[in-house]
Protein backbone atom coordinates (compact mmCIF):
# COMPACT_ATOMS: atom_id res chain seq x y z
CA UNK A 1 0.00 0.00 0.00
CA UNK A 2 1.00 3.63 -0.39
CA UNK A 3 0.24 4.52 3.24
CA UNK A 4 3.84 3.88 4.37
CA UNK A 5 5.11 5.95 1.44
CA UNK A 6 2.84 8.85 2.34
CA UNK A 7 3.87 8.68 6.01
CA UNK A 8 7.53 8.87 5.04
CA UNK A 9 7.02 12.03 2.99
CA UNK A 10 8.08 15.30 4.54
CA UNK A 11 6.46 17.43 1.85
CA UNK A 12 2.63 17.53 1.66
CA UNK A 13 2.98 18.81 -1.92
CA UNK A 14 4.50 15.48 -2.99
CA UNK A 15 1.67 13.58 -1.33
CA UNK A 16 -0.97 15.68 -3.09
CA UNK A 17 0.68 15.37 -6.52
CA UNK A 18 1.01 11.59 -6.24
CA UNK A 19 -2.59 11.30 -4.99
CA UNK A 20 -3.93 13.32 -7.93
CA UNK A 21 -1.90 11.15 -10.33
CA UNK A 22 -3.33 7.99 -8.73
CA UNK A 23 -6.87 9.36 -9.03
CA UNK A 24 -6.43 10.28 -12.71
CA UNK A 25 -4.80 6.96 -13.62
CA UNK A 26 -7.35 4.88 -11.70
CA UNK A 27 -10.25 6.67 -13.38
CA UNK A 28 -8.70 6.26 -16.82
CA UNK A 29 -7.81 2.56 -16.38
CA UNK A 30 -11.32 1.68 -15.20
CA UNK A 31 -12.78 3.27 -18.35
CA UNK A 32 -10.89 0.65 -20.38
CA UNK A 33 -13.11 -1.96 -18.73
CA UNK A 34 -16.41 -0.06 -18.79
CA UNK A 35 -15.86 0.84 -22.44
CA UNK A 36 -15.90 -2.86 -23.34
CA UNK A 37 -19.08 -3.27 -21.28
CA UNK A 38 -20.71 -0.31 -23.11
CA UNK A 39 -21.04 1.64 -19.83
CA UNK A 40 -20.56 5.40 -19.40
CA UNK A 41 -17.32 6.80 -18.00
CA UNK A 42 -19.03 8.10 -14.86
CA UNK A 43 -19.52 4.52 -13.69
CA UNK A 44 -15.80 3.84 -14.10
CA UNK A 45 -14.85 6.97 -12.15
CA UNK A 46 -17.12 6.13 -9.20
CA UNK A 47 -15.94 2.50 -9.04
CA UNK A 48 -12.31 3.66 -9.30
CA UNK A 49 -12.85 5.97 -6.33
CA UNK A 50 -14.39 3.15 -4.29
CA UNK A 51 -11.43 0.85 -5.10
CA UNK A 52 -8.67 3.32 -4.21
CA UNK A 53 -10.50 5.00 -1.35
CA UNK A 54 -10.52 4.35 2.42
CA UNK A 55 -12.98 1.46 2.03
CA UNK A 56 -10.84 -0.18 -0.67
CA UNK A 57 -7.08 -0.22 -1.29
CA UNK A 58 -6.45 3.07 0.58
CA UNK A 59 -4.20 4.47 -2.13
CA UNK A 60 -5.19 8.06 -1.32
CA UNK A 61 -4.84 9.42 2.24
CA UNK A 62 -7.84 10.79 4.08
CA UNK A 63 -6.24 14.24 4.36
CA UNK A 64 -6.23 14.59 0.56
CA UNK A 65 -9.87 13.49 0.32
CA UNK A 66 -10.89 16.08 2.92
CA UNK A 67 -8.70 18.75 1.33
CA UNK A 68 -10.28 18.38 -2.12
CA UNK A 69 -13.83 19.17 -1.00
CA UNK A 70 -13.72 22.25 -3.23
CA UNK A 71 -13.83 19.96 -6.32
CA UNK A 72 -17.60 19.65 -5.89
CA UNK A 73 -18.11 23.40 -6.34
CA UNK A 74 -15.73 23.61 -9.32
CA UNK A 75 -17.14 20.56 -11.11
CA UNK A 76 -20.73 21.66 -10.59
CA UNK A 77 -19.87 25.14 -11.84
CA UNK A 78 -18.79 23.61 -15.16
CA UNK A 79 -21.85 21.31 -15.29
CA UNK A 80 -24.30 24.10 -14.45
CA UNK A 81 -22.68 26.54 -16.90
CA UNK A 82 -22.97 23.94 -19.69
CA UNK A 83 -26.61 23.33 -18.75
CA UNK A 84 -27.34 27.00 -19.38
CA UNK A 85 -26.55 26.47 -23.08
CA UNK A 86 -29.77 24.46 -23.49
CA UNK A 87 -31.91 27.23 -22.02
CA UNK A 88 -32.28 29.20 -25.26
CA UNK A 89 -35.42 31.30 -25.21
CA UNK A 90 -36.11 30.82 -28.92
CA UNK A 91 -35.85 27.03 -28.52
CA UNK A 92 -38.29 27.11 -25.59
CA UNK A 93 -40.76 29.16 -27.62
CA UNK A 94 -40.34 26.81 -30.56
CA UNK A 95 -40.91 23.66 -28.51
CA UNK A 96 -43.89 25.23 -26.82
CA UNK A 97 -45.23 24.38 -23.40
CA UNK A 98 -45.69 20.67 -24.16
CA UNK A 99 -42.06 19.69 -23.55
CA UNK A 100 -41.94 21.88 -20.44
CA UNK A 101 -45.12 20.18 -19.19
CA UNK A 102 -43.68 16.68 -19.75
CA UNK A 103 -40.40 17.61 -18.04
CA UNK A 104 -42.12 19.10 -15.00
CA UNK A 105 -44.44 16.08 -14.75
CA UNK A 106 -41.71 13.40 -14.85
CA UNK A 107 -39.27 15.31 -12.60
CA UNK A 108 -41.74 16.45 -9.94
CA UNK A 109 -43.63 13.12 -9.84
CA UNK A 110 -40.36 11.33 -9.04
CA UNK A 111 -39.64 13.96 -6.37
CA UNK A 112 -43.10 13.62 -4.83
CA UNK A 113 -42.94 9.82 -4.84
CA UNK A 114 -39.58 9.74 -3.03
CA UNK A 115 -40.73 12.38 -0.51
CA UNK A 116 -43.87 10.40 0.35
CA UNK A 117 -41.71 7.28 0.78
CA UNK A 118 -39.07 8.86 3.01
CA UNK A 119 -41.12 11.31 5.10
CA UNK A 120 -44.53 9.66 5.44
CA UNK A 121 -43.79 5.92 4.99
CA UNK A 122 -40.30 5.59 6.53
CA UNK A 123 -40.73 8.50 8.95
CA UNK A 124 -37.35 10.15 8.21
CA UNK A 125 -36.68 13.76 9.19
CA UNK A 126 -37.89 16.57 6.91
CA UNK A 127 -34.47 17.95 5.94
CA UNK A 128 -33.14 14.59 4.74
CA UNK A 129 -36.43 13.73 2.99
CA UNK A 130 -36.77 16.92 0.96
CA UNK A 131 -33.13 16.92 -0.22
CA UNK A 132 -33.17 13.23 -1.25
CA UNK A 133 -36.55 13.77 -2.96
CA UNK A 134 -35.21 16.75 -4.92
CA UNK A 135 -32.22 14.71 -6.12
CA UNK A 136 -34.63 12.13 -7.55
CA UNK A 137 -35.70 14.61 -10.24
CA UNK A 138 -32.28 14.76 -11.95
CA UNK A 139 -31.51 12.56 -14.97
CA UNK A 140 -28.20 11.73 -16.65
CA UNK A 141 -28.69 12.19 -20.41
CA UNK A 142 -25.27 10.82 -21.44
CA UNK A 143 -26.31 7.15 -21.52
CA UNK A 144 -29.51 7.89 -23.41
CA UNK A 145 -27.82 10.12 -26.00
CA UNK A 146 -25.05 7.54 -26.50
CA UNK A 147 -27.69 4.87 -27.20
CA UNK A 148 -29.49 7.16 -29.68
CA UNK A 149 -26.24 7.66 -31.62
CA UNK A 150 -25.46 3.93 -31.62
CA UNK A 151 -28.89 2.89 -32.89
CA UNK A 152 -29.45 5.79 -35.29
CA UNK A 153 -32.94 6.25 -33.83
CA UNK A 154 -35.08 9.15 -35.03
CA UNK A 155 -38.65 10.43 -35.03
CA UNK A 156 -41.05 12.13 -32.63
CA UNK A 157 -40.04 9.89 -29.71
CA UNK A 158 -36.35 10.82 -30.05
CA UNK A 159 -37.12 14.52 -30.53
CA UNK A 160 -39.29 14.57 -27.39
CA UNK A 161 -36.71 12.63 -25.39
CA UNK A 162 -33.84 14.97 -26.32
CA UNK A 163 -35.87 18.05 -25.45
CA UNK A 164 -36.93 16.59 -22.09
CA UNK A 165 -33.42 15.60 -20.99
CA UNK A 166 -32.13 19.04 -22.01
CA UNK A 167 -34.58 20.73 -19.61
CA UNK A 168 -34.47 18.05 -16.92
CA UNK A 169 -31.27 19.26 -15.25
CA UNK A 170 -32.69 22.79 -15.09
CA UNK A 171 -35.72 21.50 -13.19
CA UNK A 172 -33.40 19.43 -10.98
CA UNK A 173 -31.32 22.49 -10.07
CA UNK A 174 -34.42 24.50 -9.20
CA UNK A 175 -35.92 21.65 -7.16
CA UNK A 176 -32.66 21.19 -5.26
CA UNK A 177 -32.39 24.91 -4.46
CA UNK A 178 -35.92 24.97 -3.05
CA UNK A 179 -35.30 21.74 -1.11
CA UNK A 180 -32.09 23.04 0.46
CA UNK A 181 -33.92 26.20 1.50
CA UNK A 182 -36.56 24.09 3.23
CA UNK A 183 -33.91 21.85 4.80
CA UNK A 184 -31.98 24.80 6.23
CA UNK A 185 -35.20 26.28 7.59
CA UNK A 186 -36.22 23.00 9.24
CA UNK A 187 -32.77 22.52 10.83
CA UNK A 188 -32.64 26.07 12.23
CA UNK A 189 -34.45 24.93 15.36
CA UNK A 190 -37.06 27.65 15.18
CA UNK A 191 -40.62 27.38 14.07
CA UNK A 192 -41.12 26.42 10.45
CA UNK A 193 -42.49 29.50 8.69
CA UNK A 194 -42.91 30.82 5.18
CA UNK A 195 -40.35 33.52 5.89
CA UNK A 196 -37.73 30.94 6.84
CA UNK A 197 -38.17 29.37 3.41
CA UNK A 198 -38.44 32.61 1.43
CA UNK A 199 -35.24 34.08 2.87
CA UNK A 200 -32.82 31.49 1.37
CA UNK A 201 -34.87 31.49 -1.83
CA UNK A 202 -34.37 35.26 -2.01
CA UNK A 203 -30.63 34.71 -1.60
CA UNK A 204 -30.72 32.26 -4.53
CA UNK A 205 -32.57 34.87 -6.59
CA UNK A 206 -29.83 37.39 -5.80
CA UNK A 207 -27.21 34.80 -6.86
CA UNK A 208 -29.06 34.34 -10.17
CA UNK A 209 -29.02 38.10 -10.73
CA UNK A 210 -25.29 38.12 -9.97
CA UNK A 211 -24.84 35.23 -12.42
CA UNK A 212 -26.67 37.26 -15.05
CA UNK A 213 -24.22 40.09 -14.48
CA UNK A 214 -21.31 37.69 -14.88
CA UNK A 215 -22.89 36.46 -18.13
CA UNK A 216 -22.94 40.03 -19.46
CA UNK A 217 -19.33 40.52 -18.39
CA UNK A 218 -18.44 37.29 -20.17
CA UNK A 219 -20.08 38.61 -23.33
CA UNK A 220 -17.87 41.72 -23.40
CA UNK A 221 -14.68 39.85 -22.44
CA UNK A 222 -14.74 36.25 -23.67
CA UNK A 223 -17.38 36.93 -26.33
CA UNK A 224 -15.30 39.52 -28.16
CA UNK A 225 -14.07 38.43 -31.59
CA UNK A 226 -10.85 40.31 -30.95
CA UNK A 227 -9.92 37.77 -28.28
CA UNK A 228 -7.88 34.73 -29.22
CA UNK A 229 -9.59 31.42 -28.51
CA UNK A 230 -7.15 30.43 -25.77
CA UNK A 231 -7.69 33.76 -23.97
CA UNK A 232 -11.47 33.28 -24.23
CA UNK A 233 -11.15 29.97 -22.43
CA UNK A 234 -8.91 31.51 -19.75
CA UNK A 235 -11.44 34.31 -19.12
CA UNK A 236 -14.38 31.90 -18.83
CA UNK A 237 -12.56 29.69 -16.32
CA UNK A 238 -11.46 32.75 -14.34
CA UNK A 239 -15.05 34.04 -14.18
CA UNK A 240 -16.42 30.63 -13.11
CA UNK A 241 -13.77 30.30 -10.39
CA UNK A 242 -14.39 33.85 -9.21
CA UNK A 243 -18.14 33.26 -9.06
CA UNK A 244 -17.62 30.04 -7.06
CA UNK A 245 -15.36 31.95 -4.67
CA UNK A 246 -17.98 34.63 -4.08
CA UNK A 247 -20.65 31.99 -3.44
CA UNK A 248 -18.34 30.08 -1.08
CA UNK A 249 -17.67 33.29 0.88
CA UNK A 250 -21.41 33.60 1.57
CA UNK A 251 -21.91 29.82 1.93
CA UNK A 252 -24.33 29.72 -1.02
CA UNK A 253 -24.54 27.11 -3.79
CA UNK A 254 -23.15 28.41 -7.12
CA UNK A 255 -25.39 26.16 -9.21
CA UNK A 256 -28.23 28.46 -10.20
CA UNK A 257 -25.86 31.38 -10.69
CA UNK A 258 -23.56 29.44 -13.03
CA UNK A 259 -26.55 28.11 -14.95
CA UNK A 260 -27.90 31.65 -15.29
CA UNK A 261 -24.46 32.82 -16.43
CA UNK A 262 -24.48 30.26 -19.26
CA UNK A 263 -28.11 31.02 -20.13
CA UNK A 264 -27.52 34.77 -20.37
CA UNK A 265 -24.34 34.32 -22.42
CA UNK A 266 -25.89 31.98 -25.02
CA UNK A 267 -28.98 34.17 -25.42
CA UNK A 268 -27.11 37.45 -25.96
CA UNK A 269 -24.28 36.03 -28.11
CA UNK A 270 -25.57 32.76 -29.66
CA UNK A 271 -21.95 31.59 -29.33
CA UNK A 272 -22.10 27.83 -28.75
CA UNK A 273 -18.44 27.34 -29.74
CA UNK A 274 -17.28 28.60 -26.35
CA UNK A 275 -19.38 25.94 -24.59
CA UNK A 276 -17.80 23.24 -26.76
CA UNK A 277 -14.32 24.41 -25.80
CA UNK A 278 -15.23 24.44 -22.10
CA UNK A 279 -16.78 20.96 -22.37
CA UNK A 280 -13.60 19.61 -23.95
CA UNK A 281 -11.46 21.23 -21.23
CA UNK A 282 -13.49 19.97 -18.24
CA UNK A 283 -13.13 16.11 -18.37
CA UNK A 284 -10.06 15.91 -16.09
CA UNK A 285 -11.78 18.11 -13.49
CA UNK A 286 -14.97 16.04 -13.67
CA UNK A 287 -12.94 12.83 -13.45
CA UNK A 288 -11.25 14.00 -10.24
CA UNK A 289 -14.61 15.01 -8.79
CA UNK A 290 -16.34 11.70 -9.53
CA UNK A 291 -13.35 9.66 -8.33
CA UNK A 292 -13.34 11.69 -5.12
CA UNK A 293 -17.07 11.06 -4.78
CA UNK A 294 -16.39 7.34 -5.05
CA UNK A 295 -13.75 7.64 -2.32
CA UNK A 296 -16.38 9.26 -0.08
CA UNK A 297 -18.68 6.27 -0.61
CA UNK A 298 -19.21 4.58 2.77
CA UNK A 299 -19.67 0.94 1.77
CA UNK A 300 -19.63 -0.31 5.36
CA UNK A 301 -22.46 2.02 6.37
CA UNK A 302 -24.56 0.83 3.45
CA UNK A 303 -24.36 -2.88 4.28
CA UNK A 304 -23.82 -2.85 8.04
CA UNK A 305 -26.61 -3.02 10.58
CA UNK A 306 -25.40 0.19 12.26
CA UNK A 307 -25.71 2.28 9.11
CA UNK A 308 -29.10 3.97 9.26
CA UNK A 309 -31.06 7.22 9.13
CA UNK A 310 -33.14 7.33 12.25
CA UNK A 311 -34.26 3.75 12.80
CA UNK A 312 -34.32 2.77 9.11
CA UNK A 313 -31.30 0.84 7.73
CA UNK A 314 -29.43 2.62 4.97
CA UNK A 315 -29.68 -0.38 2.66
CA UNK A 316 -33.49 -0.37 2.93
CA UNK A 317 -33.64 3.35 2.11
CA UNK A 318 -31.31 2.88 -0.87
CA UNK A 319 -33.22 -0.06 -2.35
CA UNK A 320 -36.61 1.62 -1.94
CA UNK A 321 -35.27 4.89 -3.37
CA UNK A 322 -33.91 3.01 -6.40
CA UNK A 323 -37.27 1.47 -7.33
CA UNK A 324 -39.60 4.30 -6.26
CA UNK A 325 -37.66 6.83 -8.35
CA UNK A 326 -38.02 4.61 -11.44
CA UNK A 327 -41.77 4.32 -10.85
CA UNK A 328 -42.04 8.08 -10.33
CA UNK A 329 -40.12 8.84 -13.53
CA UNK A 330 -42.18 6.41 -15.58
CA UNK A 331 -45.53 7.48 -14.15
CA UNK A 332 -44.73 11.19 -14.44
CA UNK A 333 -43.54 10.84 -18.04
CA UNK A 334 -46.72 8.92 -18.90
CA UNK A 335 -49.00 11.55 -17.36
CA UNK A 336 -47.04 14.41 -18.91
CA UNK A 337 -47.25 12.88 -22.38
CA UNK A 338 -50.95 12.18 -21.85
CA UNK A 339 -51.63 15.83 -20.93
CA UNK A 340 -49.45 17.01 -23.84
CA UNK A 341 -51.39 14.86 -26.32
CA UNK A 342 -48.45 12.65 -27.32
CA UNK A 343 -49.17 9.35 -29.12
CA UNK A 344 -49.23 6.03 -27.23
CA UNK A 345 -45.76 4.91 -28.34
CA UNK A 346 -44.24 8.05 -26.84
CA UNK A 347 -46.13 8.09 -23.53
CA UNK A 348 -45.78 4.33 -22.94
CA UNK A 349 -41.99 4.18 -23.22
CA UNK A 350 -40.55 7.66 -22.58
CA UNK A 351 -40.13 6.96 -18.86
CA UNK A 352 -37.82 4.00 -19.55
CA UNK A 353 -35.30 6.31 -21.20
CA UNK A 354 -35.20 8.62 -18.14
CA UNK A 355 -33.87 6.01 -15.69
CA UNK A 356 -30.10 6.90 -15.65
CA UNK A 357 -28.91 9.18 -12.87
CA UNK A 358 -25.32 10.37 -12.31
CA UNK A 359 -23.49 13.60 -13.14
CA UNK A 360 -25.39 16.47 -11.63
CA UNK A 361 -27.17 14.30 -9.02
CA UNK A 362 -23.81 13.22 -7.56
CA UNK A 363 -22.64 16.82 -7.48
CA UNK A 364 -25.82 17.98 -5.80
CA UNK A 365 -25.51 15.13 -3.30
CA UNK A 366 -22.03 16.37 -2.36
CA UNK A 367 -23.41 19.85 -1.70
CA UNK A 368 -26.45 18.41 0.08
CA UNK A 369 -24.20 16.32 2.31
CA UNK A 370 -22.33 19.47 3.28
CA UNK A 371 -25.64 21.21 4.12
CA UNK A 372 -27.07 18.35 6.18
CA UNK A 373 -23.73 17.47 7.78
CA UNK A 374 -22.95 14.53 10.06
CA UNK A 375 -24.37 11.04 9.51
CA UNK A 376 -27.35 12.33 7.53
CA UNK A 377 -25.03 14.00 5.00
CA UNK A 378 -22.87 10.89 4.64
CA UNK A 379 -25.99 8.74 4.24
CA UNK A 380 -27.36 11.03 1.52
CA UNK A 381 -24.15 10.84 -0.51
CA UNK A 382 -23.84 7.08 -0.03
CA UNK A 383 -27.40 6.43 -1.26
CA UNK A 384 -27.00 8.61 -4.35
CA UNK A 385 -23.61 7.11 -5.26
CA UNK A 386 -24.78 3.51 -4.85
CA UNK A 387 -28.00 4.07 -6.79
CA UNK A 388 -26.17 6.03 -9.52
CA UNK A 389 -23.90 3.07 -10.21
CA UNK A 390 -26.93 0.81 -10.53
CA UNK A 391 -28.83 3.33 -12.67
CA UNK A 392 -25.86 3.65 -15.03
CA UNK A 393 -25.63 -0.14 -15.30
CA UNK A 394 -29.25 -0.61 -16.36
CA UNK A 395 -29.75 2.81 -17.99
CA UNK A 396 -28.37 2.03 -21.48
CA UNK A 397 -30.42 -1.18 -21.66
CA UNK A 398 -33.60 0.64 -20.64
CA UNK A 399 -32.93 3.42 -23.16
CA UNK A 400 -32.34 0.94 -25.98
CA UNK A 401 -35.49 -1.00 -25.04
CA UNK A 402 -37.57 2.20 -25.05
CA UNK A 403 -36.23 3.21 -28.48
CA UNK A 404 -36.98 -0.24 -29.89
CA UNK A 405 -40.48 -0.56 -28.39
CA UNK A 406 -41.40 2.95 -29.54
CA UNK A 407 -40.37 2.13 -33.10
CA UNK A 408 -37.64 4.79 -33.16
CA UNK A 409 -35.29 2.24 -34.71
CA UNK A 410 -35.44 -1.30 -36.06
CA UNK A 411 -33.02 -4.18 -36.55
CA UNK A 412 -34.90 -5.42 -39.62
CA UNK A 413 -33.26 -4.25 -42.84
CA UNK A 414 -36.56 -4.12 -44.69
CA UNK A 415 -37.83 -1.53 -42.19
CA UNK A 416 -34.75 0.68 -42.36
CA UNK A 417 -35.22 1.95 -45.92
CA UNK A 418 -38.05 1.94 -48.44
CA UNK A 419 -37.38 0.54 -51.93
CA UNK A 420 -39.59 -0.09 -54.95
CA UNK A 421 -40.55 -3.75 -55.24
CA UNK A 422 -41.06 -3.54 -59.00
CA UNK A 423 -38.56 -2.67 -61.73
CA UNK A 424 -39.22 0.17 -64.25
CA UNK A 425 -40.46 -2.42 -66.75
CA UNK A 426 -43.09 -3.67 -64.31
CA UNK A 427 -41.45 -6.97 -63.33
CA UNK A 428 -41.17 -8.03 -59.69
CA UNK A 429 -37.67 -7.69 -58.18
CA UNK A 430 -36.13 -10.77 -56.60
CA UNK A 431 -35.32 -10.90 -52.89
CA UNK A 432 -31.60 -10.67 -53.73
CA UNK A 433 -32.16 -7.55 -55.85
CA UNK A 434 -34.19 -5.94 -53.06
CA UNK A 435 -31.47 -6.77 -50.52
CA UNK A 436 -28.72 -5.26 -52.70
CA UNK A 437 -30.76 -2.11 -53.30
CA UNK A 438 -31.46 -1.69 -49.55
CA UNK A 439 -27.77 -2.10 -48.71
CA UNK A 440 -26.84 0.52 -51.32
CA UNK A 441 -29.47 2.93 -49.94
CA UNK A 442 -28.17 2.46 -46.38
CA UNK A 443 -24.59 3.12 -47.51
CA UNK A 444 -25.71 6.33 -49.25
CA UNK A 445 -27.50 7.53 -46.09
CA UNK A 446 -24.59 6.77 -43.74
CA UNK A 447 -22.92 10.05 -42.70
CA UNK A 448 -19.20 10.51 -43.00
CA UNK A 449 -17.23 9.97 -39.81
CA UNK A 450 -17.45 13.16 -37.78
CA UNK A 451 -15.03 14.46 -35.16
CA UNK A 452 -16.61 15.29 -31.82
CA UNK A 453 -17.75 18.93 -31.83
CA UNK A 454 -16.09 19.67 -28.49
CA UNK A 455 -12.80 18.16 -29.70
CA UNK A 456 -13.01 20.07 -32.98
CA UNK A 457 -13.58 23.39 -31.19
CA UNK A 458 -10.61 22.77 -28.91
CA UNK A 459 -8.43 21.66 -31.84
CA UNK A 460 -9.31 24.80 -33.80
CA UNK A 461 -8.38 26.90 -30.78
CA UNK A 462 -5.01 25.14 -30.50
CA UNK A 463 -4.31 25.64 -34.22
CA UNK A 464 -5.17 29.35 -34.05
CA UNK A 465 -2.92 29.74 -31.00
CA UNK A 466 -0.05 27.99 -32.83
CA UNK A 467 -0.52 30.19 -35.90
CA UNK A 468 -0.43 33.32 -33.72
CA UNK A 469 2.84 32.16 -32.15
CA UNK A 470 4.44 31.36 -35.51
CA UNK A 471 3.37 34.60 -37.25
CA UNK A 472 6.19 36.80 -35.80
CA UNK A 473 8.77 34.18 -36.78
CA UNK A 474 7.49 34.11 -40.37
CA UNK A 475 7.72 37.92 -40.55
CA UNK A 476 11.32 37.89 -39.32
CA UNK A 477 12.20 35.16 -41.85
CA UNK A 478 10.75 37.21 -44.73
CA UNK A 479 12.74 40.32 -43.67
CA UNK A 480 15.90 38.30 -43.96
Amino acid sequence: MLEQLYESMDSPVTMIIISVAVMLLAGFLLTRITKRLKLPNVTAYIVAGILIGPFGLRLVPQTVIEGTEFLADIALAFIAFSTGEFFKLDAIRKNGVRVVLITLAEALTATLAVFVLTYFVLGLNLAFSVVLAALASATAPASTMMTIRQTGAKGDFVDTLLQVVALDDVVGLLAYSIAVSMAVASMSGGSFSVGAVLKPMGINLAIMLLGSGFGVIMKFTAGSKKRSTDNRLIIVIALLFAFCGICAAFDVSPLLGCMTMGMVYINITDDDKLFKQVNYFSPPILLLFFVRSGMSFDLEALVSASGSVGSTPLLVIGVLYFFVRILGKYGGAYLGCLWAGKPAKVRNYLGLALVPQAGIAIGLAALGARTLGGEAGDALQTIILASSVLYELIGPACAKLSLYLSGAYSNKIEELVEVERTAPDGTEKTQLELLIERINRIQEQMPAREIDENEQAFTNAAEEHYEALMRPRNIRWRRR
